[in-house]
């Protein structure tokens, strides 16, 4: 007799949690800036931006951004090669910018961004894309190695992705003056 398995409600979300936790501090704070800008969530220099040069990296990020509707609505729905020239090229180079910025530092932290900027149809293209730009060279190789080497064999040749939507989407939160909250 098997025991069917129901899905608690919450689940995949507080496993969404718990991964995004396990990034660096400096990976989970890429991730929230790259969602307010990629999904216009709030006014990301305003609310990341802590001086001038990050500023600039912001309007950087917010001029190449603007590709990420059209870059959804390229999603293949299958592998032929006419359907994925309007959508591998762009993902490639927007994918090497975020590469190039030095914070994601794995698969996983890629992938976790990229899914809820472009939605779960993506799931499939994202290790193709993720190893076109940790290959390039605009990386240092020691970098390169460290991006190609964090995919795993699982990750990329698995034989079907979900079709879940993501349900975690970090946001920026206030920091709290415990002095202050306890008085």
């Amino acid at each position: 007799m098997t025991k069917e398995v129901k899905s608690i409600p919450g689940a995949m979300t507080l496993a969404e949690m718990k991964e995004f936790a396990g990034f660096s501090a400096a990976t989970q704070r890429y991730i929230r800036r790259s969602l307010d800008v990629g999904l216009k969530r709030s006014d990301a220099i305003q609310t990341w931006s802590r001086d001038a040069v990050e500023e600039a990296g912001i309007k950087v990020q917010m001029s190449l951004y603007w590709r990420i509707n059209d870059i959804r609505k390229a999603i293949p729905q299958d592998c032929v090669i006419d359907d994925i020239e309007a959508f591998m090229p762009p993902l490639i180079s927007l994918a090497a910018f975020d590469l190039e910025q030095g914070r994601i530092d794995s698969f996983s932290a890629f992938r976790f961004l990229y899914e809820r900027l472009l939605g779960p149809d993506s799931r499939p293209w994202l290790p193709g894309a993720f190893c076109a730009a940790a290959s390039l060279p605009n990386l240092h190789p020691k970098k390169r190695k460290q991006l190609l080497q964090s995919i795993s064999e699982a990750a990329a040749t698995a034989p079907g992705w979900s079709t879940r939507e993501p349900s975690f989407f970090p946001e920026w939160i206030e920091k709290v003056d415990m002095n202050e909250a306890t008085h």
